[in-house]
């Protein structure tokens, strides 16, 4: 194959890179080998989880101590499982599922506008106590979850939205890794040309946002979107204290109830925990390509 060349202005011919680099730049053989082996291992134990609930969700309770967790039992058990699923958890297993969806997305989207709403904000306009709000964001990245669910709890009971979508949704919405983020990128991503630009010609600062700074957020929104979305997903603490009605349940919460019974069917259990996961890797491969984009974006910028 023709390697591609290109004629410059001054007569030179210049040869692209892309594909190759330099041989000064690429790792020694003994360090390619080392972080291939570290890649492989670290994969292999990422995987392990994943694969071992694949056969036990197949798997009767005998049958999960008797045989090789990585392999099939005597008895494919996919059916009596499911079964299992549904009568134990009454019927409300993929309600709890339609639930985490809809807490997830809603904190989601919302959760996403506010970001880099307040990231753009905090980037491009000058006011006064900019650094503090700026301190106030470093300060809640270091601050654990579990610290602030009792005071949410409160608050979201004496405002009378204890055991309502609200107590999950609202609190989920704050996210101060994407303000973090929304700020950085908006940073270097928005020039301040563009923006003096609109405004010469008579847009308001509303209307800019929206048309314009959206756009060129959109791999961080898409960013943040997924953080959002994964840590509503897998937040159990605040769901235990706010939620007390079965069909208002996340998933999680709903299958932690099925353990406390006594002799649970464990592969019923674990056949729900792999369909509960189900969505997050469909919307990760669906948002995979801006996922990785906004994420390197912000890893350089800034």
């Amino acid at each position: 194959m023709a390697q591609k060349t290109a004629k410059l202005a001054n007569g030179f011919e210049y040869t692209p890179s892309v594909g190759k680099h330099p041989r000064s730049l690429q790792p020694s053989l003994p360090a390619r080998a080392i972080t291939k082996i570290v890649l492989i291992l670290v994969a292999i134990y990422f995987l392990f989880p994943l694969v071992w609930i694949l056969f036990t969700a197949t798997k009767t309770n005998a049958e999960m101590y008797s045989t090789n967790p990585f392999w099939f039992g005597d008895k494919i058990a996919i059916k009596e499982n499911y079964d299992s699923l549904m009568s134990w958890s009454k019927g409300y297993y993929w309600r709890w599922v339609f639930n985490s969806i809809l807490y997830s997305g809603a904190a989601g989207v919302i959760g996403t506008f506010i970001s880099v709403s307040a990231g753009y904000g905090l980037a491009k306009f000058k006011f006064r106590g900019k650094n503090g709000i700026q301190l106030m964001i470093l300060a809640a990245l270091l601050m654990p979850i579990a610290l602030l669910t009792v005071p949410l709890y409160m608050v979201m009971y004496k405002t009378g939205l204890t055991d309502t979508a609200w107590a999950i949704i609202i609190p989920s919405c704050v996210s101060p890794f994407g303000v973090f983020l929304g700020r950085m990128y908006a940073e270097t991503s928005v020039p301040d040309e563009l923006l003096e630009a609109a405004r010469i010609d008579g847009a308001g600062e509303f209307r800019t946002f929206f048309t314009m700074v959206l756009r060129l957020l959109a791999p961080a929104m898409v960013t943040i979107f997924l953080f959002i979305f994964v840590a509503t997903w897998n937040n159990f603490l605040l769901p235990l204290m706010m939620i007390s009605s079965d069909a208002k349940k996340p998933v999680t919460l709903g299958l932690y109830g099925m353990m406390s019974y006594f002799d649970p069917v464990y592969g019923a259990v674990i056949q729900g925990a792999l369909f509960g996961i189900l969505p997050l890797v469909i919307i990760f491969l669906f948002l995979q390509r801006f996922w990785q984009a906004g994420l390197a974006a912000g890893s350089v910028k800034g």
